[in-house]
């Protein structure tokens, strides 16, 4: 019998007498040493893969890039010489037309004023009033401007443009109304464009042009207004003005006002600059424009486009830029903002012309140089702040909004990156976009790039709503003039927070500033402000007053303030989840990509970020190989239990292990999440293709771990059944570590993760188990998991064998035939446990 089992064994091998399992640790250990060196490998070499795809997409870009600049020189060239031919000519003609004129006419005093008339008519047949159907271009100035006396009435733009010559100082702006507000697409018809050379030509192709169309307009002439709005290649967006009146937001749980009495109007192709000291609700204001407080109730009106709309209808459209800098650090600049495009500009928009769209971003931002870089995070270092900062704003732009909210966007950048970020938003504004944004002391010359300003005082009270040029205007009529050397919104600042007084011979409080704007608009005044309209020092409205003071004088119990606290902190949550669930009718007429195509972009993205992770990744497999060889080596198969000692410790690992990693895919990019989901990003997309790379771990890993497991332990079982049953607990697990990701925060997610596998193991594998126990037992995933695994061994005993040891069996409460319903039931664990974690994903979720 024994050299019968002498020959059956394997090379490397050795059969002990009466034994009918081999011992193959040779084996486990060689097979260790060669996943550790390909794990190794992998740690070192990761980012290969992605680094030489993106250099050799950066080498067709530069020679796209190269060739646009040196056909833009040539075209620079020959624009000069045709130009300095024309002027030779002219000057020629000019010289004989005096000569003959002379012996013609002489000196006649008339000849001046034809010409000019002719000139006049001239600019009407070119543009004449029919323009205004498609641009209308309004504008203040002064009214005393005088009449040029013509015949012939000019058309709105020859008007403006007139008026712009005679005082440039008065000119606040264009605001363009769009006859086809649809009109999509830059790139000519006709071309098809399908390598990413011939794309990147196209696309740098228009942003040279644009560049010496900027150039050429500058600083607003003659000429090149004319030529600004007359150019038919710049894409107009379709407009959103919002007007707001009376608009008020209290504090459910204090009762406290954040915004008072706020009326005026935030005007499409304007930038609107909102300022004032700390605590005056300026990010309150924006939220409620984007429609985002939470835990407030708000008064007044708010109108889009001067009808009682949500602004919820218009998600697709509208930019939000919040306060934090909220980007994938382990993406690089150029691939944040190619997701953001995919997902968010229209379906049908030719490829090319995302390209162009994204580059043209990537340019006026200044982010060229960094596009290839990653990101970065605090763990890793990345872009420098500013750059973060501005790719922040970018994730907005390039998905081409109607309206772009900014919460303090230049806070943390110098002051050329400031004005490199105002020019780019300027440019946004050429388009029609209506910009609103936050700004905290601004220099003077950001300052003057604002073309209408928002000033709030402490309490969400308005004291200044208008053309940013003519608020030194406005004050100084109040007698508060700005000292020399001082930057204006500074100086208004300090005097709101009460820093600077106002001169006295000014006889102006800093308190009645908001009720001197209500009186010099005609707004109604709230009756606990009227003693400054009064200029009174006790109130006008005493019994009010008392009211008020018996109010905040009134003491509430220990348990009745507990109680308060208690039905606020509810109302606050159920007021987000109403928010979640909210659904307006789209009215953006824009299609964006459906779950399909965005769960494959979803799929791109987090297979790059997991690319990128591989480094964490090895660890994650080194450490399941290490697990598995001390586990096989503790724990020696016995015939008399199965093996269910190892397989109680390969379920404790393997739990921990397991939900550690998967608790990562949810919990570190939160934040990114929940500004997606808010701007419309899909979050079924979300959740499935992060659940679907994921399942490359679910696969990857009961094979790491039964390579070491089964080498050391060899049970009677087969590797496959083994893998499969790993394999179902792997799948429930990584599901509950899902719904802990979103339900806790991450430090309670990883003690419940370290806690749950071993508490339910030791109720699962209790003896003598009562029928109450016996229930709870049965909701623990161990126990299914322990006894497939048992089974699955049991099942190779034949005969006298599994007679002998039916005892285990029948003392566990195992039946050979419930193999299938408990790898059933782990799935089913792991399913249900997705569905919650999905449903917490999209009821949670903060805007």
């Amino acid at each position: 019998m024994g050299s019968t089992s002498e020959k059956r064994c394997f090379k490397l091998t050795s059969c002990k007498a009466n034994s009918t399992s081999q011992n193959i640790h040779a084996y486990g250990i060689m097979l260790i040493a060669a996943l550790t060196t390909v794990l190794l490998i992998i740690y070192n070499c990761s980012d290969q893969v992605i680094t030489t795809r993106e250099r050799r997409l950066a080498k067709s870009r530069e020679t796209a890039a190269r060739s646009a600049r040196e056909t833009a020189r040539a075209h620079q060239r020959w624009k000069a010489a045709k130009d300095a031919a024309k002027k030779h000519a002219s000057g020629l003609q000019a010289h004989l037309s005096r000569t003959f004129s002379r012996k013609k006419y002489g000196k006649h005093p008339e000849q001046l004023k034809i010409l000019n008339q002719d000139k006049s008519d001239m600019e009407d047949d070119l543009y004449p009033p029919s323009h205004s159907s498609t641009f209308s271009v309004s504008t203040s100035l002064p009214s005393s401007a005088p009449s040029k006396g013509k015949k012939k009435e000019p058309g709105d733009l020859m008007q403006v443009m007139h008026e712009i010559e005679y005082d440039p100082d008065g000119y606040e702006g264009i605001n363009l109304e769009i006859a086809d507000p649809n009109a999509t697409g830059h790139m000519p018809k006709g071309e098809q464009m399908t390598t990413n050379t011939q794309i990147f030509k196209y696309a740098y192709a228009q942003i040279e042009k644009e560049k010496a169309m900027e150039l050429a307009n500058k600083n607003l002439t003659f000429s090149g207004v004319v030529k600004m709005a007359t150019n038919s290649e710049i894409k107009r967006r379709p407009l959103i003005e919002i007007s707001f009146k009376d608009l008020t937001l209290t504090l459910k749980a204090k009762n406290k006002h954040l915004l008072r009495g706020v009326t005026g109007i935030i005007k499409p192709g304007r930038i609107t600059a909102v300022m004032g000291p700390s605590g005056a609700g300026k990010t309150t204001f924006l939220s409620a424009l984007a429609g985002k407080p939470t835990g407030c109730r708000m008064t007044g009106l708010i109108l889009i486009n001067g009808k009682n709309q949500s602004i919820h209808s218009y998600k697709k459209i509208i930019g939000f830029v919040p306060q934090d800098d909220i980007v994938h650090g382990n993406l690089t600049v150029e691939e944040n903002l190619w997701f953001s495009a995919h997902c968010r500009l229209s379906a049908d928009l030719p490829k090319p012309d995302k390209v162009l769209i994204v580059e043209r971003v990537i340019e006026s931002l200044g982010l060229r140089t960094v596009r290839d870089c990653l990101v970065g995070t605090v763990e890793k270092r990345g872009i420098s702040g500013g750059q973060r900062k501005r790719v922040n704003v970018g994730l907005e732009m390039v998905m081409e909004p109607s309206l772009l909210i900014l919460d303090e966007p230049t806070s943390g950048l110098d002051s050329a990156s400031s004005q490199l970020l105002l020019k780019a938003l300027r440019r946004e504004a050429l388009e029609g976009v209506n910009i609103c944004m936050v700004v905290h002391q601004p220099s003077y010359t950001l300052f003057k790039m604002f073309d209408d300003l928002v000033l709030l005082a402490k309490g969400g009270l308005i004291v200044y709503h208008g053309p940013a040029r003519k608020v030194e205007e406005y004050f100084a009529g109040l007698g508060i003039n700005v000292p020399e050397r001082v930057n204006p919104p500074d100086h208004y600042i300090d005097i709101l927070e009460g820093i600077v007084v106002p001169s006295a011979s000014s006889g102006v409080n800093y308190k009645e500033l908001p009720v001197r704007w209500m009186l010099h608009n005609g707004y109604p005044i709230p009756p606990d402000m009227l003693q400054f309209a009064a200029g009174l020092e006790s109130p006008v409205n005493p019994a009010h007053e008392s009211n008020l003071g018996d109010a905040g004088m009134e003491e509430q119990s220990f348990a009745g303030e507990l109680w308060q606290d208690m039905k606020s902190h509810v109302e606050l949550h159920k007021d987000k989840i109403r928010h979640n669930f909210l659904k307006s009718r789209d009215l953006s007429n824009r299609r964006t990509p459906g779950v399909f195509r965005q769960y494959k972009y979803f799929l791109g993205r987090v297979g790059k970020q997991r690319l990128r992770e591989a480094k964490i990744q090895a660890t994650d497999y080194l450490i399941l190989l290490l697990a598995g060889a001390c586990l096989g080596s503790l724990a020696k198969v016995n015939d008399q239990n199965f093996g269910a000692a190892g397989y109680t410790y390969t379920i404790i690992a393997v739990s921990l292990l397991c939900k550690i990693a998967a608790l990562r895919s949810f919990s570190l990019d939160k934040l990114q999440y929940w500004r997606e989901s808010a701007s419309g990003i899909s979050s079924l997309a979300y959740f499935l293709a992060k659940d679907t790379i994921d399942h490359f771990n679910t696969l990857i890993k009961p094979v790491l771990y039964l390579s070491m497991f089964y080498s050391f332990t060899n049970p009677r079982s087969s590797f496959t059944d083994n893998y499969i049953v790993l394999l179902c607990l792997i799948y429930c697990v990584t599901g509950i570590a899902y719904a802990m990701a979103i339900f806790f925060e991450p430090g309670p997610a990883q003690l419940w993760s370290v806690l749950l596998p071993v508490v339910l193991t030791l109720i699962a594998t209790q003896a003598n188990q009562s029928n109450t126990l016996k229930n709870i037992a049965n909701l623990c995933y161990p126990k299914w998991a322990l006894e497939a695994f048992v089974i699955a061994n049991a099942e190779r005993y034949y005969g006298v064998w599994l007679i002998t040891r039916c005892g285990m069996l029948l003392k566990s409460g195992y039946n050979l035939h419930h193999w299938g319903l408990c790898i059933s039931i782990l799935i089913l664990i792991g399913m249900v446990t997705r569905f919650l974690a999905f449903f917490g994903m999209i009821t949670l979720k903060k805007k």
